[in-house]
């Protein structure tokens, strides 16, 4: 029997979800430990649900995806608003090379995704889905991508892809983490430290008295920047809507946030720098702390509307394909990435990050670095280079790599 959910109905469904992961990450330490967010941890349990659901009575859940598919572009929007191309200087030949190592893992994750289905005789748009889409892109370019994949004949792909995207969070942290650490003891790269305040740094700038005087303003104030951005990220949007249409003339497929990713990243760039003595025109804290709140709305709507039963005969394919990626990201970052940035305790720390955002988020990258440094001490260029990576280029990287891929196979 199909039970029909309507827009606002399906929204409530996520934001229930998004409490409720709320909660459990509140209780439950080992949740708050991986870094797994609260709208995939109570948007999985929603879903699992609506699978009891479907196990026992029969019912076949069918949701508005509206609000879903808003909030995903206004997320896509910030994303492309946080492009800063002058932040290259600051990060140097590290950054360079870790964008370099980033691009490459994102190839061989489709690469590899797309090899193991074609070899199990499966459609490789299974691979896809289990590709760099929800590994590298997480479970904000799996739902982006999701659409497209149905499209293109697979059945079920937003179950798929977020499923894949889960696996990828925990696997992340738990890799991350503990190969950056093996790193720096097997090479006598630092010594232990026994004070819990060698990760102060990673908060000295946001803590700082200085900092905490430019957020400062009248409610009324904050009232206006707030709706200055989100005009801003709606008429980003509008433009990048006609983007992706003219795009469209060229038959290539481009994920529907493509176009005001875009958008967004031009406007920032060509006319968003702030004068000397001046604050940009641009409310960038606004439009970032607007695309995260999306962020989390998108989230738990898209896991409180899986469709889990859709995942019953692909289920030993996927997990075949999601190892093969857990390993893959392993020998990378230690046999690879670790020596092309120097093999000091820097490298050590950035290796961590890059399991963590290879595997799952900028979150997660943030999480495995910072275990690290609490053992040790903290690096400053690792916290300069992930967040810029997991905020300019992963997105756009991935987003290229993955369109090129859907139109060769």
């Amino acid at each position: 029997m199909d039970v029909s959910l309507d827009m606002y109905m399906t929204a409530g469904t996520g934001i229930l979800a998004l409490f409720l992961g709320v909660f459990f990450t509140r209780t439950i330490p080992l949740l708050k430990r991986f870094c797994i967010p609260s709208p995939v941890s109570g948007g999985l349990a929603v879903s699992l649900l609506t699978l009891l659901l479907h196990a026992v009575f029969g019912l076949d859940f069918l949701f508005d995806g509206t609000i879903k598919d808003l909030a995903m572009m206004l997320f896509f929007t910030s994303v492309g608003y946080q492009s800063d191309l002058r932040v290259l200087k600051e990060g140097g030949k590290p950054l360079l090379v870790m964008i370099l190592l980033v691009a490459i893992l994102i190839a061989l994750q489709n690469g590899l995704a797309v090899g193991i289905a074609k070899g199990m005789g499966l459609d490789p748009l299974l691979g896809m889905a289990a590709g760099s889409i929800p590994m590298s892109g997480g479970h904000g370019t799996a739902g982006g991508f999701s659409p497209v994949l149905e499209q293109m004949g697979l059945h079920g792909a937003s179950s798929i892809t977020m499923a894949a995207a889960t696996f990828g969070l925990v696997a992340g942290s738990l890799i991350g983490g503990p190969l950056g650490e093996f790193l720096v003891r097997r090479r006598h790269l630092a010594v232990a430290s026994e004070s819990g305040d060698v990760i102060m740094g990673v908060e000295g700038s946001e803590a700082a008295e200085e900092k905490r005087e430019m957020h400062t303003g009248t409610d009324e104030q904050a009232y206006r920047r707030s709706l200055q951005g989100a005009c801003q990220m709606l008429l980003t949007m509008a433009l990048g809507m006609g983007l992706s249409r003219i795009l469209s003339l060229t038959g290539i497929t481009f994920p529907t946030y493509f176009g005001a990713l875009v958008m967004a990243a031009l406007i920032r760039n060509l006319t968003g720098r702030p004068r000397e003595g001046r604050r940009t025109w641009l409310c960038l804290d606004e439009i970032v702390s607007i695309g995260n709140l999306c962020l989390s709305v998108f989230l738990g709507t898209a896991m409180a509307t899986l469709k889990l039963w859709e995942l019953s005969g692909l289920v030993l394919p996927l997990i075949a394909i999601l190892l093969a990626q857990a390993l893959l990201i392993f020998l990378y970052a230690a046999f690879v990435a670790f020596p092309a940035l120097g093999r000091d305790y820097d490298a050590a720390v950035l290796v961590s990050g890059l399991c963590g955002f290879g595997l799952g988020a900028t979150p997660n990258a943030m999480a495995n670095m910072s275990a690290v440094c609490y053992k040790y001490h903290y690096a400053v260029k690792p916290f300069l280079i992930v967040p810029i990576i997991g905020a300019m280029f992963v997105d756009l990287i991935n987003t290229g790599v993955i369109t090129l891929f859907l139109n060769l196979i």
